[in-house]
């Protein structure tokens, strides 16, 4: 089954999303580019919702691995604190292949989080790539994951 993979950036990942649509549609994954369509000065938030939107639309393909999500901005960490507002998406800021193989693996990561400041275009390809190749591993880990929606702040006194 043919990969699917949403994209976003703000105007601080802009350049970055470029070069990871192009390479990702080499690479034969069906790839929707979520915006923006330009370097003017964008609020992040609203395509991290907008993208978050529709990976937990995808529902079971969502889960399973079939569509997953990529975020760019300067650092990562604004999309990311975005993204993880909502409940089901598990976003994950990653600088390093090993980074992005374990959040999939261990911490089944529905989106992937790059900062076009932080991290080269070779490198975040590289991230790119092993972020959609690996599969979640599920065992331990899955109850470790489902934890994750069931926080809650304490009452105030």
């Amino acid at each position: 089954m043919q990969k699917t993979v949403l994209i976003a950036s703000d105007h601080g990942g802009f350049a970055l999303k470029g070069a990871l649509v192009q390479a990702l549609r080499n690479a034969q994954c069906q790839v929707d580019d979520l915006g923006p369509e330009n370097t003017g000065s964008c609020d992040y938030p609203a395509y991290a919702d907008k993208l978050c939107q529709r990976v937990l639309a995808a529902g079971e393909d969502g889960q399973n691995g079939q569509v997953l999500g990529i975020l760019v901005c300067g650092t990562g960490l604004g999309m990311s604190m975005a993204a993880n507002r909502h409940p089901g998406i598990r976003a994950a800021v990653c600088t390093c292949e090993f980074m992005a193989r374990m959040a999939r693996a261990h911490n089944n990561a529905n989106v992937l989080c790059l900062g076009e400041r932080v991290v080269g275009q070779g490198v975040a390809l590289e991230i790119a790539r092993d972020f959609l190749a690996q599969a979640f591993e599920g065992a331990r880990h899955l109850r470790r994951i489902s934890q994750f929606d069931t926080f809650s702040l304490p009452a105030k006194p």
